[in-house]
Parts: C-alpha cells; sequence; structure tokens
C-alpha cells in the first residue's frame, strides 16, 4: 500500500475543522463508528430473535473477551505496522464479516452460531482496530490541533450514538436483521475509500513525548532512524510490548494519568449503565424517564467536546481534568438522591459535561504527550482500563444495589471516581500537563 507522506516543511498548521485532510479521516471515522451502532442493534435484535434471552445475553457478551485479551498486542501491530494501514484493513474485515452474515441471513436461519462467529470476528479486529483508531490523529494533523481533533472525534462519537440507534432500528423494522447488517457494512465500507485519500504526515522530531525516560527516548531514536533508512535490529513483538508498558510507567505525565482514568472509568460505568436502570425502575421513572436522564448526559458530554473542538485548547488542562472529576464524582453521587426525573436529566446534564470534559482532555493529553511512535500502545492500555477493567463493575454494582440499595451504591462510586481526581491533583507533573499552543 502506498502512503502518502507531508513534507515537515511543507507543514502548515491549518485549524483542524479547516483541513480537508482532517475531515476526511472525521468523515472515515464517523461512518465507521455510525455503522458499529447498527451493527449492534442488529446483532442483538438477530440474537432475540434466534434464542432466549440468556443465550442472547451470552452472544452480545462474545466480543469482550477476545477484546480484553487481545487488546495490548493490538497496539503492538498498530505501532509496527502503522495505524492507517491496520485501520483499513480493519474496517474492511469488519465490512466483509458483517455482509456475510446478512447474505446468510438473507438466503437462511443459520442460528446463534453465525451470530457467535461475527461478535468474536469484531471483539478480535476491535483489538486492533482501537489502537490503531487513538494512533492516527497524530499522523494526520499537527501536534497543536490535536486537541481540538479529540474534540472532534468526541462529536463524531456522540453523532454515530445518536443517528445510529434510529437507523438501525428502521432498518430491523423495513427488512429485518439481514438488512441493518447490510446497511451496518455499507457505512463501513464508506470509511474505507475516505481513509485511503488521508495524508500521512512525517513522524514529528525532537521534542515529542519529552516526558519519557532515557531509555524510552533511545528506542524512539531507533525508530526515528529506521525510519529514516538506516539498519536497525527489529524485537519481537513481546519485546515491542515491554518496552511500550515501560514508556508508560516512566512517563511523568503517562504513568499518573492511567490510573487516574481507571479510577474515573470504575466509578462511573456502573452507575451509569446498570446503576441507572435500576433507579429508573426504583423511582418509577420508567423507560421516558430514564430516557431523559441519558439524553442529558449525551448532551452534556456533546457540549464538553463540542467546547474543546471549538476552542481546540483549554488551559491548565491537568487542574482542569482534576477538578472535573471531582465534581463529576460529586453529582454522580448526588444522582441517587434527586427527587424526580427532571431535576435527575439537570443532575446528568452536568455528570456528562464534567466526565465529557475530563475524558476528551484526558484524550488529548494522550495523543499530545506520547511520542507518537508508542501510541498505538499507549491506547491499546489506555482503551484496556476503559473497556477491559470498567465493566467489571457493572455486574458488581447490579449485585450491591440488590443488597444495600442504590445510595449507598452510588456514593461509593462516587468515591471510587473521585480518588481519580485525588491522584489527578497529588500527582504534580499530571497537574501541571498543559496542551500545546
Amino acid at each position: 500500500m502506498t502512503v502518502t507522506l507531508t513534507d515537515p516543511a511543507e507543514a502548515v498548521d491549518t485549524p483542524a475543522h479547516r483541513d480537508g485532510n482532517v475531515l476526511r479521516w472525521l468523515a472515515a471515522y464517523t461512518a465507521s463508528m455510525t455503522g458499529d451502532s447498527v451493527y449492534y442493534i442488529a446483532l442483538s435484535w438477530a440474537a432475540v430473535q434466534s434464542g432466549t434471552p440468556a443465550q442472547a445475553g451470552v452472544v452480545m457478551s462474545v466480543s469482550a473477551l477476545p477484546r480484553a485479551l487481545l487488546m495490548l498486542g493490538g497496539g503492538v501491530i498498530a505501532d509496527r505496522l502503522g495505524p492507517r494501514r491496520v485501520v483499513i484493513g480493519s474496517d474492511a474485515v469488519r465490512c466483509a464479516a458483517v455482509l456475510a452474515v446478512a447474505a446468510l441471513l438473507f438466503l437462511a436461519s443459520p442460528g446463534l452460531w453465525a451470530l457467535a462467529l461475527l461478535a468474536l470476528v469484531f471483539g478480535t479486529v476491535d483489538a486492533v482496530f482501537m489502537p490503531a483508531v487513538g494512533a492516527l490523529p497524530a499522523r494526520v494533523t499537527s501536534r497543536g490541533q490535536l486537541a481540538r481533533v479529540q474534540g472532534m472525534r468526541g462529536l463524531g462519537i456522540r453523532f454515530a450514538g445518536v443517528v445510529g440507534g434510529p437507523l438501525g432500528g428502521l432498518a430491523v423494522a423495513v427488512g429485518g436483521a439481514a438488512t441493518a447488517f447490510a446497511f451496518a457494512g455499507l457505512l463501513i465500507a464508506i470509511s474505507v475509500p475516505l481513509l485511503v485519500s488521508v495524508r500521512i504526515r512525517e513522524v514529528p522530531g525532537d521534542g515529542w513525548g519529552a516526558g519519557a525516560d532515557d531509555d524510552a527516548a533511545v528506542v524512539v531514536a531507533g525508530a526515528r532512524r529506521e525510519k529514516a533508512g538506516a539498519r536497525a535490529v527489529v524485537g519481537s513483538a513481546w519485546d515491542d510490548l515491554c518496552v511500550g508498558l515501560r514508556y508508560i510507567r516512566r512517563h511523568r505525565v503517562l504513568a499518573p494519568l492511567m490510573p487516574a482514568l481507571a479510577l474515573g472509568d470504575l466509578g462511573f460505568v456502573g452507575p451509569l449503565n446498570v446503576g441507572l436502570t435500576l433507579l429508573a425502575e426504583e423511582r418509577g421513572w420508567g423507560a421516558a424517564g430514564m430516557g431523559w436522564v441519558l439524553g442529558g448526559f449525551g448532551v452534556g458530554a456533546g457540549f464538553a467536546s463540542l467546547l474543546l473542538a471549538v476552542r481546540g485548547r483549554v488551559p491548565h488542562a491537568g487542574h482542569v481534568i482534576a477538578y472535573a472529576c471531582l465534581g463529576g464524582a460529586a453529582a454522580i453521587g448526588a444522582l441517587a438522591f434527586v427527587p424526580g426525573v427532571v431535576a435527575a436529566a439537570g443532575v446528568a446534564l452536568l455528570i456528562g459535561l464534567l466526565a465529557g470534559l475530563s475524558g476528551a482532555l484526558c484524550g488529548a493529553l494522550l495523543q499530545t504527550q506520547a511520542d507518537p511512535a508508542y501510541l498505538g500502545r499507549v491506547t491499546a492500555v489506555a482503551s484496556l482500563v476503559s473497556l477491559g477493567f470498567a465493566p467489571l463493575s457493572m455486574p458488581l454494582s447490579a449485585a450491591a444495589i440488590g443488597a444495600w440499595g442504590t445510595g449507598p451504591v452510588f456514593v461509593t462510586s462516587a468515591a471510587v471516581c473521585g480518588l481519580g481526581g485525588v491522584v489527578a491533583l497529588c500527582a504534580r507533573n499530571l497537574r501541571r500537563a498543559e496542551l500545546p499552543t
């Protein structure tokens, strides 16, 4: 595959929202994420129609195991092969798998085995796709625009979530699961030619990833010499993984940022997923009331992404992350005690705003602090924290609410989430971290 590199001498720090290269990447990413949303609607509908609710739940969870087990290896692959090539290949495989199941459903009734196999393929490919997606923006735009791109990416995720669900439901209503799978495959396919047209920048030179230690800097220099054509000894994938983990552990900003992310997500995922459902049932809000609360959260998170996309930079990023995490934790605890659904929606809007701002800034710091040679592995570790460990809080939250009720569990979750903010405040280098001007 031919990769077009932008000459650093010709590179201009064009605002990301006016850069056609960034907009093509954003369109590809949004199309792929919207296809994902339609795919999950189709998969859940087909699974429910083909088996019992318990069997459908198993099918829906099949993708989680390979994604968690293979995520770190996916980061190594993204850094070795280049994120653009990996994202294109991943989208092509996902598109082919979804269209194959759509054709199978049009022609026959294969049962749950085909759906489980599709979920397994999706989870395996996601383990490579997600680290590569996180590493790609650094090759698409300049370092000074990465924070704005992170906000634009957040808007793409929100758009996919808002639009993908209704589109998936409409496709199911019109032609059943087979039509929905075909539509999901088409949306994912749109991303491939867009990604092929995206220009890739040279890996930046000195000064990027300045928080790393000397050993990691040597590895980065070696990677750059190899890119320049010098002979270099290529280690094993395991060596690459160990070097990447050591790079994170010794990085002055990334090292404390990872536990802050882990604590924030652990305290956030349970209450805002299974906990909210049980709270709505307990208070008699019903599905409509829960929808209003989720809508409030979505609006708040979307506004946080819009803020970063428009401004391009938030000063004192480390401090903002810490205080937003602490404020969001307090709002999570308060959600269990609000008197009605309107107040709950308002509190959820505040949670979405603060959590969205903290999450977007954490993502921006990951993008701007990590050397591009390590971004695949850095993103893999961050994704594993969010998608591998944090979901474990959902069954624990459900069991705890059954034993002690919503109030104590939401307060405990808020305390765990608040610890993420405490870590950010106590870690001097993270607290003082800034986004590039």
